[in-house]
Protein backbone atom coordinates (compact mmCIF):
# COMPACT_ATOMS: atom_id res chain seq x y z
CA UNK A 1 0.00 0.00 0.00
CA UNK A 2 1.16 3.61 -0.60
CA UNK A 3 3.52 5.33 1.83
CA UNK A 4 3.23 9.12 1.89
CA UNK A 5 5.76 11.28 3.76
CA UNK A 6 5.39 14.93 4.77
CA UNK A 7 7.03 17.07 7.44
CA UNK A 8 3.91 17.16 9.61
CA UNK A 9 0.74 15.07 9.54
CA UNK A 10 -2.46 16.77 10.74
CA UNK A 11 -5.52 14.59 11.31
CA UNK A 12 -8.63 16.74 11.03
CA UNK A 13 -9.58 19.69 8.81
CA UNK A 14 -11.56 21.89 11.21
CA UNK A 15 -10.54 25.06 13.02
CA UNK A 16 -7.71 23.44 15.03
CA UNK A 17 -6.21 21.47 12.15
CA UNK A 18 -6.29 24.27 9.59
CA UNK A 19 -4.96 26.82 12.10
CA UNK A 20 -2.02 24.54 12.83
CA UNK A 21 -1.44 23.89 9.12
CA UNK A 22 -1.44 27.57 8.14
CA UNK A 23 1.07 28.38 10.89
CA UNK A 24 3.33 25.42 10.06
CA UNK A 25 3.27 26.02 6.32
CA UNK A 26 5.52 29.05 6.67
CA UNK A 27 8.46 26.67 6.40
CA UNK A 28 7.16 23.07 6.56
CA UNK A 29 5.34 20.69 4.21
CA UNK A 30 2.05 19.71 5.82
CA UNK A 31 -0.66 17.20 4.96
CA UNK A 32 -4.17 17.66 6.38
CA UNK A 33 -6.38 14.57 6.43
CA UNK A 34 -10.16 14.91 6.42
CA UNK A 35 -12.34 11.95 7.33
CA UNK A 36 -14.87 12.93 4.68
CA UNK A 37 -15.29 16.35 3.07
CA UNK A 38 -12.90 19.07 4.18
CA UNK A 39 -15.78 21.01 5.74
CA UNK A 40 -17.49 17.99 7.28
CA UNK A 41 -16.41 18.52 10.89
CA UNK A 42 -17.94 20.32 13.85
CA UNK A 43 -16.40 23.72 13.02
CA UNK A 44 -18.69 24.15 10.03
CA UNK A 45 -21.73 23.53 12.25
CA UNK A 46 -20.92 26.05 14.99
CA UNK A 47 -23.67 28.66 15.20
CA UNK A 48 -22.71 30.79 18.18
CA UNK A 49 -19.39 32.62 18.10
CA UNK A 50 -15.98 33.07 19.67
CA UNK A 51 -15.43 34.42 23.17
CA UNK A 52 -12.82 37.16 23.69
CA UNK A 53 -12.37 40.22 25.88
CA UNK A 54 -12.96 43.05 23.41
CA UNK A 55 -15.17 45.48 25.31
CA UNK A 56 -13.80 48.32 27.43
CA UNK A 57 -15.93 47.24 30.39
CA UNK A 58 -14.76 43.64 30.25
CA UNK A 59 -11.52 42.11 31.55
CA UNK A 60 -9.36 39.01 31.28
CA UNK A 61 -10.04 38.38 34.97
CA UNK A 62 -13.80 38.34 34.34
CA UNK A 63 -13.48 35.92 31.39
CA UNK A 64 -11.23 33.67 33.49
CA UNK A 65 -13.68 33.80 36.39
CA UNK A 66 -16.67 32.95 34.19
CA UNK A 67 -14.78 30.02 32.66
CA UNK A 68 -13.78 28.66 36.07
CA UNK A 69 -17.32 29.02 37.45
CA UNK A 70 -18.81 27.17 34.47
CA UNK A 71 -16.12 24.50 34.82
CA UNK A 72 -17.03 23.93 38.48
CA UNK A 73 -13.44 24.52 39.58
CA UNK A 74 -12.05 21.57 37.63
CA UNK A 75 -10.29 23.85 35.15
CA UNK A 76 -6.55 24.42 35.17
CA UNK A 77 -6.11 28.10 35.98
CA UNK A 78 -2.85 28.48 34.04
CA UNK A 79 -4.52 27.08 30.94
CA UNK A 80 -7.57 29.29 31.32
CA UNK A 81 -5.44 32.41 31.74
CA UNK A 82 -3.29 31.43 28.73
CA UNK A 83 -6.25 30.90 26.40
CA UNK A 84 -8.15 33.98 27.56
CA UNK A 85 -5.10 36.21 27.12
CA UNK A 86 -4.52 34.89 23.59
CA UNK A 87 -8.14 35.34 22.50
CA UNK A 88 -8.12 38.96 21.21
CA UNK A 89 -5.08 38.32 19.00
CA UNK A 90 -6.71 35.14 17.65
CA UNK A 91 -9.80 37.14 16.66
CA UNK A 92 -7.59 39.71 14.93
CA UNK A 93 -5.85 37.01 12.88
CA UNK A 94 -9.19 35.54 11.82
CA UNK A 95 -10.36 38.98 10.71
CA UNK A 96 -7.17 39.33 8.66
CA UNK A 97 -7.97 36.00 6.99
CA UNK A 98 -11.32 37.42 5.94
CA UNK A 99 -13.80 36.20 8.55
CA UNK A 100 -16.61 38.81 8.22
CA UNK A 101 -17.53 39.31 11.86
CA UNK A 102 -20.73 41.29 12.38
CA UNK A 103 -19.79 44.96 12.74
CA UNK A 104 -20.82 47.14 15.65
CA UNK A 105 -23.18 49.56 13.99
CA UNK A 106 -23.23 51.83 17.05
CA UNK A 107 -19.45 52.19 17.48
CA UNK A 108 -17.10 54.45 15.58
CA UNK A 109 -14.85 51.51 14.63
CA UNK A 110 -11.65 53.11 15.92
CA UNK A 111 -11.22 51.01 19.02
CA UNK A 112 -10.51 47.28 18.68
CA UNK A 113 -13.45 46.33 20.85
CA UNK A 114 -15.86 48.63 19.03
CA UNK A 115 -15.37 47.19 15.57
CA UNK A 116 -17.64 44.19 16.00
CA UNK A 117 -21.01 43.43 17.48
CA UNK A 118 -20.64 41.48 20.72
CA UNK A 119 -23.35 39.18 21.97
CA UNK A 120 -23.73 37.46 25.32
CA UNK A 121 -24.30 33.79 26.08
CA UNK A 122 -25.05 31.66 29.11
CA UNK A 123 -22.42 31.80 31.85
CA UNK A 124 -20.80 35.01 30.57
CA UNK A 125 -20.91 38.13 32.74
CA UNK A 126 -20.27 40.45 29.78
CA UNK A 127 -20.96 40.72 26.09
CA UNK A 128 -17.81 39.20 24.59
CA UNK A 129 -18.94 36.90 21.74
CA UNK A 130 -17.90 37.95 18.24
CA UNK A 131 -19.96 36.23 15.57
CA UNK A 132 -21.00 36.06 11.93
CA UNK A 133 -24.79 36.15 12.26
CA UNK A 134 -25.69 32.70 13.63
CA UNK A 135 -23.27 30.76 11.41
CA UNK A 136 -19.84 31.71 12.75
CA UNK A 137 -18.30 28.27 12.31
CA UNK A 138 -19.14 28.16 8.63
CA UNK A 139 -17.56 31.58 8.04
CA UNK A 140 -14.42 30.49 9.90
CA UNK A 141 -14.23 27.21 7.97
CA UNK A 142 -14.53 29.01 4.63
CA UNK A 143 -11.80 31.52 5.49
CA UNK A 144 -9.36 28.91 6.82
CA UNK A 145 -9.91 26.58 3.87
CA UNK A 146 -9.35 29.41 1.42
CA UNK A 147 -6.02 30.24 3.08
CA UNK A 148 -4.98 26.58 3.23
CA UNK A 149 -5.83 25.92 -0.43
CA UNK A 150 -3.77 28.94 -1.46
CA UNK A 151 -0.65 27.70 0.36
CA UNK A 152 1.61 25.41 -1.73
CA UNK A 153 3.07 23.85 1.42
CA UNK A 154 -0.32 22.42 2.46
CA UNK A 155 -1.74 19.23 0.96
CA UNK A 156 -5.42 18.62 1.67
CA UNK A 157 -6.69 15.04 1.46
CA UNK A 158 -10.38 14.14 1.72
CA UNK A 159 -11.96 10.75 2.49
CA UNK A 160 -9.09 9.54 4.68
CA UNK A 161 -10.34 7.64 7.74
CA UNK A 162 -7.63 7.36 10.41
CA UNK A 163 -7.25 3.80 11.69
CA UNK A 164 -4.36 3.93 14.17
CA UNK A 165 -1.39 6.10 15.02
CA UNK A 166 1.96 4.83 13.79
CA UNK A 167 4.32 4.46 16.73
CA UNK A 168 7.78 3.06 17.24
CA UNK A 169 6.33 -0.44 17.57
CA UNK A 170 5.33 -0.29 13.88
CA UNK A 171 8.92 0.26 12.79
CA UNK A 172 10.90 -2.44 11.00
CA UNK A 173 13.18 -2.23 14.03
CA UNK A 174 11.25 -2.05 17.29
CA UNK A 175 11.86 0.90 19.56
CA UNK A 176 10.08 1.30 22.88
CA UNK A 177 10.07 5.10 23.16
CA UNK A 178 6.48 5.44 21.92
CA UNK A 179 7.36 8.07 19.32
CA UNK A 180 4.50 8.80 16.91
CA UNK A 181 5.41 8.99 13.21
CA UNK A 182 2.05 9.52 11.54
CA UNK A 183 -1.04 7.44 10.90
CA UNK A 184 -2.47 4.49 9.04
CA UNK A 185 -5.51 5.85 7.17
CA UNK A 186 -8.19 4.06 5.18
CA UNK A 187 -8.46 5.69 1.75
CA UNK A 188 -12.14 5.62 0.77
CA UNK A 189 -11.27 6.19 -2.87
CA UNK A 190 -9.02 3.13 -3.17
CA UNK A 191 -10.49 0.94 -0.44
CA UNK A 192 -7.04 0.33 1.08
CA UNK A 193 -5.02 1.63 4.02
CA UNK A 194 -2.26 4.15 3.30
CA UNK A 195 0.80 4.75 5.48
CA UNK A 196 1.20 8.51 6.06
CA UNK A 197 4.39 9.56 7.82
CA UNK A 198 5.79 12.75 9.33
CA UNK A 199 8.23 13.94 11.97
CA UNK A 200 5.30 15.29 14.00
CA UNK A 201 1.61 14.45 14.10
CA UNK A 202 -1.24 16.68 15.35
CA UNK A 203 -4.59 15.21 16.38
CA UNK A 204 -7.43 17.60 15.56
CA UNK A 205 -10.16 15.00 15.19
CA UNK A 206 -12.90 16.58 17.30
CA UNK A 207 -15.07 14.96 19.92
CA UNK A 208 -17.16 11.85 20.46
CA UNK A 209 -20.73 13.12 20.26
CA UNK A 210 -21.91 10.20 18.17
CA UNK A 211 -21.34 7.91 21.13
CA UNK A 212 -24.82 9.10 22.12
CA UNK A 213 -28.16 8.52 20.42
CA UNK A 214 -29.08 12.22 20.37
CA UNK A 215 -26.29 14.62 19.54
CA UNK A 216 -25.76 17.91 17.75
CA UNK A 217 -22.39 16.66 16.50
CA UNK A 218 -21.81 15.76 12.82
CA UNK A 219 -21.86 12.16 11.62
CA UNK A 220 -18.09 11.78 11.88
CA UNK A 221 -17.74 12.73 15.57
CA UNK A 222 -16.95 9.18 16.73
CA UNK A 223 -14.05 9.84 19.10
CA UNK A 224 -11.41 8.56 16.68
CA UNK A 225 -8.54 10.68 17.97
CA UNK A 226 -9.25 9.90 21.63
CA UNK A 227 -9.42 6.16 20.93
CA UNK A 228 -6.29 6.15 18.76
CA UNK A 229 -4.27 8.14 21.30
CA UNK A 230 -5.41 5.83 24.11
CA UNK A 231 -4.40 2.72 22.17
CA UNK A 232 -1.03 4.31 21.38
CA UNK A 233 -0.34 5.02 25.08
CA UNK A 234 -1.69 8.49 25.93
CA UNK A 235 -3.52 9.29 29.13
CA UNK A 236 -7.03 10.73 28.95
CA UNK A 237 -8.80 12.88 31.50
CA UNK A 238 -12.35 13.82 32.56
CA UNK A 239 -14.08 11.64 29.98
CA UNK A 240 -17.21 11.61 32.14
CA UNK A 241 -17.73 15.30 31.33
CA UNK A 242 -19.99 15.22 28.27
CA UNK A 243 -21.85 18.44 27.70
CA UNK A 244 -25.50 18.26 26.75
CA UNK A 245 -26.69 21.33 24.90
CA UNK A 246 -29.99 22.40 26.42
CA UNK A 247 -31.69 23.41 23.18
CA UNK A 248 -31.74 21.08 20.22
CA UNK A 249 -34.76 21.33 17.91
CA UNK A 250 -37.41 18.70 18.66
CA UNK A 251 -38.61 17.51 15.28
CA UNK A 252 -39.22 13.94 14.15
CA UNK A 253 -38.22 14.76 10.58
CA UNK A 254 -35.14 16.89 11.27
CA UNK A 255 -32.54 15.63 13.73
CA UNK A 256 -29.52 17.31 15.32
CA UNK A 257 -30.45 20.92 14.50
CA UNK A 258 -28.99 23.10 17.23
CA UNK A 259 -30.66 26.25 18.52
CA UNK A 260 -27.72 28.41 19.51
CA UNK A 261 -27.04 29.58 23.05
CA UNK A 262 -27.25 33.13 21.74
CA UNK A 263 -31.06 32.88 21.43
CA UNK A 264 -31.18 32.78 25.24
CA UNK A 265 -28.36 35.31 25.42
CA UNK A 266 -30.45 37.77 23.44
CA UNK A 267 -33.52 37.33 25.64
CA UNK A 268 -35.13 34.01 24.72
CA UNK A 269 -37.22 32.40 27.47
CA UNK A 270 -37.64 28.72 28.29
CA UNK A 271 -41.29 27.92 28.98
CA UNK A 272 -43.52 24.95 29.66
CA UNK A 273 -45.75 24.12 26.69
CA UNK A 274 -49.53 24.67 26.95
CA UNK A 275 -51.72 21.90 28.33
CA UNK A 276 -49.70 21.14 31.48
CA UNK A 277 -49.68 22.75 34.95
CA UNK A 278 -47.89 26.08 34.56
CA UNK A 279 -48.13 25.90 30.76
CA UNK A 280 -46.79 29.00 29.07
CA UNK A 281 -44.75 30.06 32.11
CA UNK A 282 -40.97 30.37 32.43
CA UNK A 283 -39.39 27.69 34.62
CA UNK A 284 -35.66 28.51 34.76
CA UNK A 285 -36.01 31.12 37.57
CA UNK A 286 -37.11 28.23 39.82
CA UNK A 287 -33.78 26.47 39.24
CA UNK A 288 -31.17 29.24 39.13
CA UNK A 289 -30.98 32.98 39.81
CA UNK A 290 -29.34 33.43 36.39
CA UNK A 291 -32.42 31.86 34.77
CA UNK A 292 -31.85 31.23 31.03
CA UNK A 293 -28.29 32.58 31.31
CA UNK A 294 -27.17 29.85 33.70
CA UNK A 295 -24.40 27.50 32.45
CA UNK A 296 -25.44 24.74 30.09
CA UNK A 297 -25.32 21.90 32.61
CA UNK A 298 -27.75 23.73 34.88
CA UNK A 299 -30.13 24.53 32.03
CA UNK A 300 -29.96 21.01 30.57
CA UNK A 301 -30.74 19.37 33.92
CA UNK A 302 -33.62 21.79 34.48
CA UNK A 303 -35.16 20.93 31.12
CA UNK A 304 -34.58 17.22 31.74
CA UNK A 305 -36.27 17.56 35.13
CA UNK A 306 -39.35 19.28 33.70
CA UNK A 307 -39.65 16.81 30.82
CA UNK A 308 -39.54 13.84 33.20
CA UNK A 309 -41.73 15.47 35.85
CA UNK A 310 -44.52 16.29 33.43
CA UNK A 311 -44.05 13.49 30.89
CA UNK A 312 -43.22 15.93 28.09
CA UNK A 313 -41.50 15.36 24.77
CA UNK A 314 -40.07 18.90 24.76
CA UNK A 315 -40.20 22.38 26.26
CA UNK A 316 -40.50 25.73 24.48
CA UNK A 317 -37.80 28.31 23.75
CA UNK A 318 -39.53 31.59 22.99
CA UNK A 319 -38.01 34.76 21.55
CA UNK A 320 -41.18 35.93 19.82
CA UNK A 321 -41.55 38.80 22.31
CA UNK A 322 -38.60 40.52 20.61
CA UNK A 323 -39.19 42.70 17.52
CA UNK A 324 -39.37 40.57 14.33
CA UNK A 325 -36.56 42.47 12.63
CA UNK A 326 -34.32 41.96 15.65
CA UNK A 327 -34.90 38.20 15.51
CA UNK A 328 -34.35 37.97 11.75
CA UNK A 329 -31.18 40.07 11.92
CA UNK A 330 -29.59 38.13 14.76
CA UNK A 331 -30.68 34.62 13.77
CA UNK A 332 -31.17 34.52 9.99
CA UNK A 333 -30.09 30.89 9.59
CA UNK A 334 -32.33 29.59 12.37
CA UNK A 335 -35.23 31.77 11.22
CA UNK A 336 -35.03 30.52 7.64
CA UNK A 337 -34.53 26.86 8.57
CA UNK A 338 -37.45 26.78 11.00
CA UNK A 339 -39.66 28.70 8.61
CA UNK A 340 -39.16 25.80 6.20
CA UNK A 341 -40.60 23.61 8.97
CA UNK A 342 -43.61 25.94 9.42
CA UNK A 343 -42.25 27.46 12.64
CA UNK A 344 -42.11 31.27 12.57
CA UNK A 345 -39.90 32.15 15.52
CA UNK A 346 -40.98 35.79 15.36
CA UNK A 347 -44.51 34.66 16.28
CA UNK A 348 -44.25 31.30 18.07
CA UNK A 349 -41.91 29.30 20.34
CA UNK A 350 -39.44 26.60 19.31
CA UNK A 351 -39.86 23.04 20.65
CA UNK A 352 -36.50 22.01 22.13
CA UNK A 353 -34.85 19.11 23.99
CA UNK A 354 -31.31 18.58 25.33
CA UNK A 355 -28.79 16.64 23.20
CA UNK A 356 -25.14 15.67 23.59
CA UNK A 357 -23.12 18.59 22.30
CA UNK A 358 -19.49 18.65 23.39
CA UNK A 359 -16.82 16.30 24.74
CA UNK A 360 -15.09 18.23 27.53
CA UNK A 361 -12.65 15.43 28.40
CA UNK A 362 -10.04 13.93 26.13
CA UNK A 363 -6.34 13.46 25.49
CA UNK A 364 -4.19 15.27 28.05
CA UNK A 365 -2.03 18.06 26.58
CA UNK A 366 0.19 20.84 27.93
CA UNK A 367 0.23 24.51 26.92
CA UNK A 368 2.26 23.63 23.80
CA UNK A 369 -0.30 21.07 22.68
CA UNK A 370 2.03 18.15 23.52
CA UNK A 371 0.60 14.79 24.53
CA UNK A 372 2.34 12.08 26.56
CA UNK A 373 3.99 10.64 23.43
CA UNK A 374 6.95 12.26 21.66
CA UNK A 375 6.04 13.58 18.25
CA UNK A 376 2.30 13.65 18.99
CA UNK A 377 0.41 16.90 19.53
CA UNK A 378 -3.31 17.61 19.80
CA UNK A 379 -5.68 20.58 19.71
CA UNK A 380 -9.39 21.21 20.01
CA UNK A 381 -12.23 19.01 21.22
CA UNK A 382 -10.11 15.84 21.12
CA UNK A 383 -8.11 17.19 24.07
CA UNK A 384 -8.38 17.84 27.77
CA UNK A 385 -6.26 20.97 27.99
CA UNK A 386 -7.61 22.15 31.34
CA UNK A 387 -9.66 24.95 29.75
CA UNK A 388 -13.18 23.57 30.17
CA UNK A 389 -13.04 21.63 33.42
CA UNK A 390 -16.37 20.06 34.33
CA UNK A 391 -18.37 22.12 31.82
CA UNK A 392 -17.43 24.19 28.77
CA UNK A 393 -18.36 27.85 28.86
CA UNK A 394 -20.24 28.87 25.73
CA UNK A 395 -18.10 29.99 22.75
CA UNK A 396 -14.81 28.90 24.34
CA UNK A 397 -14.60 25.89 22.01
CA UNK A 398 -13.59 27.54 18.73
CA UNK A 399 -11.26 29.75 20.75
CA UNK A 400 -9.47 26.68 22.12
CA UNK A 401 -8.96 25.40 18.57
CA UNK A 402 -7.24 28.58 17.40
CA UNK A 403 -5.04 29.02 20.46
CA UNK A 404 -3.81 25.42 20.71
CA UNK A 405 -3.60 24.90 16.96
CA UNK A 406 -1.19 27.80 16.84
CA UNK A 407 0.61 26.73 20.05
CA UNK A 408 1.32 23.25 18.66
CA UNK A 409 2.59 24.70 15.39
CA UNK A 410 4.87 27.13 17.22
CA UNK A 411 6.37 24.37 19.36
CA UNK A 412 6.98 22.11 16.36
CA UNK A 413 8.68 24.90 14.41
CA UNK A 414 10.81 25.94 17.40
CA UNK A 415 11.94 22.36 18.14
CA UNK A 416 12.13 21.01 14.60
CA UNK A 417 15.73 19.87 14.88
CA UNK A 418 14.79 17.73 17.89
CA UNK A 419 12.23 15.76 15.87
CA UNK A 420 13.94 12.86 14.08
CA UNK A 421 12.89 11.69 10.64
CA UNK A 422 10.61 8.62 10.51
CA UNK A 423 12.40 5.26 10.52
CA UNK A 424 11.39 2.50 8.07
CA UNK A 425 7.77 1.63 8.93
CA UNK A 426 5.96 -1.59 8.16
CA UNK A 427 3.06 -1.05 5.73
CA UNK A 428 -0.47 -2.03 6.71
CA UNK A 429 -0.90 -5.78 6.37
CA UNK A 430 -4.27 -7.11 5.28
CA UNK A 431 -3.01 -10.40 3.84
CA UNK A 432 -4.57 -12.49 6.62
CA UNK A 433 -8.05 -11.00 6.64
CA UNK A 434 -11.09 -11.31 4.39
CA UNK A 435 -14.03 -9.12 3.45
CA UNK A 436 -16.68 -8.75 6.16
CA UNK A 437 -19.47 -11.29 6.04
CA UNK A 438 -22.30 -9.35 7.67
CA UNK A 439 -22.16 -5.55 7.68
CA UNK A 440 -25.48 -5.57 9.56
CA UNK A 441 -23.53 -6.64 12.66
CA UNK A 442 -21.59 -3.38 12.58
CA UNK A 443 -24.72 -1.27 12.18
CA UNK A 444 -26.59 -3.15 14.91
CA UNK A 445 -23.75 -2.76 17.42
CA UNK A 446 -23.36 0.94 16.56
CA UNK A 447 -27.05 1.55 17.36
CA UNK A 448 -26.86 -0.48 20.56
CA UNK A 449 -23.91 1.53 21.90
CA UNK A 450 -25.58 4.86 21.22
CA UNK A 451 -28.86 3.74 22.78
CA UNK A 452 -27.46 2.42 26.07
CA UNK A 453 -25.10 5.39 26.40
CA UNK A 454 -28.11 7.69 26.12
CA UNK A 455 -30.22 5.65 28.53
CA UNK A 456 -27.57 4.88 31.16
CA UNK A 457 -24.80 7.51 30.82
CA UNK A 458 -26.84 10.63 30.04
CA UNK A 459 -27.68 13.87 31.83
CA UNK A 460 -28.60 12.17 35.14
CA UNK A 461 -26.70 9.01 36.15
CA UNK A 462 -26.70 6.30 38.81
CA UNK A 463 -24.12 3.66 39.69
CA UNK A 464 -26.51 0.89 38.64
CA UNK A 465 -27.06 2.49 35.23
CA UNK A 466 -23.33 2.91 34.71
CA UNK A 467 -22.68 -0.72 35.65
CA UNK A 468 -25.32 -1.85 33.17
CA UNK A 469 -23.58 0.16 30.46
CA UNK A 470 -20.19 -1.29 31.44
CA UNK A 471 -21.58 -4.84 31.22
CA UNK A 472 -22.86 -4.24 27.69
CA UNK A 473 -19.54 -2.70 26.65
CA UNK A 474 -17.68 -5.80 27.89
CA UNK A 475 -19.95 -8.09 25.86
CA UNK A 476 -19.71 -5.99 22.70
CA UNK A 477 -15.94 -5.64 22.98
CA UNK A 478 -15.37 -9.36 22.52
CA UNK A 479 -17.58 -9.39 19.45
CA UNK A 480 -16.04 -6.29 17.88
CA UNK A 481 -12.46 -7.38 18.60
CA UNK A 482 -13.09 -10.71 16.90
CA UNK A 483 -14.72 -9.03 13.93
CA UNK A 484 -11.89 -6.46 13.64
CA UNK A 485 -9.24 -9.17 13.76
CA UNK A 486 -10.74 -11.29 10.99
CA UNK A 487 -12.05 -8.86 8.40
CA UNK A 488 -10.75 -5.99 6.31
CA UNK A 489 -11.40 -2.60 7.85
CA UNK A 490 -14.20 -0.40 6.60
CA UNK A 491 -15.06 3.15 7.69
CA UNK A 492 -18.05 1.85 9.70
CA UNK A 493 -15.97 -0.82 11.44
CA UNK A 494 -13.23 1.70 12.27
CA UNK A 495 -15.79 4.04 13.82
CA UNK A 496 -17.54 1.24 15.71
CA UNK A 497 -14.23 0.18 17.28
CA UNK A 498 -13.54 3.76 18.34
CA UNK A 499 -17.06 4.39 19.64
CA UNK A 500 -16.79 1.34 21.86
CA UNK A 501 -13.38 2.42 23.17
CA UNK A 502 -14.62 5.89 24.01
CA UNK A 503 -17.80 4.56 25.62
CA UNK A 504 -15.63 2.39 27.88
CA UNK A 505 -13.52 5.41 28.88
CA UNK A 506 -16.61 7.51 29.63
CA UNK A 507 -18.19 4.83 31.81
CA UNK A 508 -14.93 4.04 33.66
CA UNK A 509 -14.44 7.73 34.40
CA UNK A 510 -18.05 8.21 35.52
CA UNK A 511 -17.83 5.24 37.90
CA UNK A 512 -14.61 6.63 39.33
CA UNK A 513 -16.06 10.04 40.25
CA UNK A 514 -17.87 9.74 43.60
CA UNK A 515 -19.51 13.18 43.49
CA UNK A 516 -21.67 15.37 41.28
CA UNK A 517 -19.74 18.14 39.58
CA UNK A 518 -20.55 20.12 36.47
CA UNK A 519 -21.69 17.83 33.69
CA UNK A 520 -21.42 14.68 35.80
CA UNK A 521 -24.55 14.40 37.91
CA UNK A 522 -25.29 11.16 39.77
CA UNK A 523 -28.19 10.50 42.08
CA UNK A 524 -25.98 8.25 44.22
CA UNK A 525 -23.48 11.05 44.99
CA UNK A 526 -25.43 14.33 44.63
CA UNK A 527 -22.99 16.44 46.66
CA UNK A 528 -19.88 18.17 45.32
CA UNK A 529 -16.62 17.37 47.12
CA UNK A 530 -14.55 20.18 48.59
CA UNK A 531 -11.58 19.53 46.31
CA UNK A 532 -11.84 19.33 42.53
CA UNK A 533 -9.71 16.46 41.17
CA UNK A 534 -9.31 15.39 37.54
CA UNK A 535 -10.26 11.86 36.57
CA UNK A 536 -7.12 10.59 34.84
CA UNK A 537 -6.96 7.20 33.12
CA UNK A 538 -3.66 5.73 31.97
CA UNK A 539 -3.35 2.87 29.43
Amino acid sequence: MPTITHDVVIIGSGAAGLTAAINLAQDRKVVVLAKGALDGGSTNWAQGGIAAVLDAGDSFAAHVHDTMVAGAGLNDQDTVEFVVSEAPAAIERLAELGVPFNPNEEGDGDEFGERWHLTREGGHSHRRIVHVDDATGHAVQVALLKAARANPNITLMEDMVAVDLITSRHGERYSGDGHVWGVYAFNKQTGHVDTILGRATILCTGGAGRTYLFSTAPRGATGDGIAMAWRAGCRVSNMEMNQFHPTCLYNLEVKNFLITEAVRGEGGHLKLPPGVPGGGERFMPRFDARAELAPRDVVARAIDHEIKRLGLDYVHLDISHKPPEFVKQHFPTIYARLLDLDIDITKEPIPVVPAQHYTCGGVIIDLDGRTDLPGLYAAGEVTESGLHGANRLASNSLLECFVFGEAAAKHIRAHWDELPAPPPIRPWDESRVTNGDEEVIVQHNWKEIRRFMWDYVGIVRTTKRLERAQHRIDLLSKEVDEYYGNFRVTPDLIELRNLLEVARLVVRSALHRKESRGLHYTLDYPETLAQAVDTVLAP
